[in-house]
């Protein structure tokens, strides 16, 4: 294992210091491992997070126009309640919080019950969940869709929504018209390494890739040979596309990389989604290509649509001023 590390087991701290330390905007609570903003100002506070190694996710979203506050649980494991109780109390402005939760049954569990303490204390909090991969069959049976990279939207739309001035019910709603209109779909061409364990948890040979593969490296839909990337644009985005009908509409486009991804293939993945949404009437607003919610140094990506009307295209150009994103 070569990593820029000291000890494993701190890993998450040794992070979410050296962020802190990088924006003098932001402020670390150390022991809760949840970083919020400095400045506080009465509106509508907005908290989101998860296990860490999907940096800038979600801590590089604090900042004006999105996060208020970020709670890091251990490596792809979900924040414990009082983390997250903590990101409500550092978030909370007096106008209520909104807690954006990505759909994984450890962190429903976790935020549901940080809510619960937190209402106890008086504070009016809501939830929604973001469950944009259509790699996974939705079901009221399981916890189904898992949330990803569209997950980056709904801090971004809820949060001018809030920075505006808009009341808790209003952003609550901005952000579950967002999820309602995202869909995503990653793949991936390596594993990765967690620090605490120091080798692959599985392998993808040289000459193939995992369609459809989750941001912890849960399986994916289809093991297949390395193809080109027009080949590539074509099975994601009609994946996409299948599950959802964004013809002749405007979108927001995110190519995602995973972590270990050069940003020239994302560019040259993004060149051939563009033209390949041109063809079928899909008209692109504004694309966003990096990395905005990644898998350690995992090799891959994820493409991920926002149906837009005039209301979120307005949310989606207000300014935000984030250590991960700037617009």
């Amino acid at each position: 294992m070569k990593k820029i590390i000291n000890e494993p087991a701190n890993v998450v701290p040794d992070t979410l210091e050296g962020l802190a330390l990088s924006d003098p905007t932001l402020v670390y609570s150390k022991g809760f491992e949840v970083i919020s903003r400095k400045e506080r100002r009465e509106k509508v506070g907005l908290v989101s997070g998860g296990g860490s190694g999907h940096e800038p996710a979600h801590a590089g979203y604090v900042g004006k126009g999105m996060l208020d506050a970020a709670v890091a649980g251990n490596v792809f494991a979900s924040p414990g309640p009082e983390g997250i109780l903590e990101g409500i109390n550092m978030a909370n402005n007096g106008k209520g919080v909104l807690l954006v939760i990505k759909n994984y049954s450890g962190d429903i569990m976790n935020f549901d019950m940080a809510k619960e303490l937190a209402e106890m204390d008086g504070i009016e909090v809501e939830s929604v969940i973001v469950k944009d991969d259509v790699a996974v069959p939705d079901s009221t049976y399981s916890t189904g869709r898992r949330g990803i990279a569209g997950t980056i939207f709904v801090h971004k739309l809820a949060g001018a929504k809030a920075e505006m001035g808009g009341s808790l019910a209003e952003v609550k709603d901005v952000a579950l018209k967002t999820i309602e209109n995202i869909r995503s779909i990653g793949m991936s061409m390596s594993s990765c390494i967690l620090p605490a364990v120091g080798k692959p948890g599985f392998t993808i040979e040289d000459n193939e890739m995992e369609v459809g593969m989750g941001i912890h490296g849960e399986p994916g839909v289809e093991r297949t040979a390395i193809r080109p990337s027009k080949e590539l644009a074509e099975i994601l985005v009609s994946k996409i596309l299948e599950d959802y009908d964004y013809i002749g509409s405007e979108v927001a486009l995110m190519v995602n990389g995973l972590g270990g991804t050069a940003l020239m293939e994302l560019y040259i993945l993004n060149k051939d989604v563009h033209e390949l949404l041109e063809s079928k009437n899909v008209k692109v607003y504004k694309t966003l290509v990096g990395n905005y919610m990644t898998s350690m140094e995992m090799a891959g990506c994820s493409i991920t649509l926002l149906k837009l009307d005039d209301e979120l295209k307005e949310l989606l150009d207000f300014p935000c001023e984030t250590p991960a994103l700037k617009l």
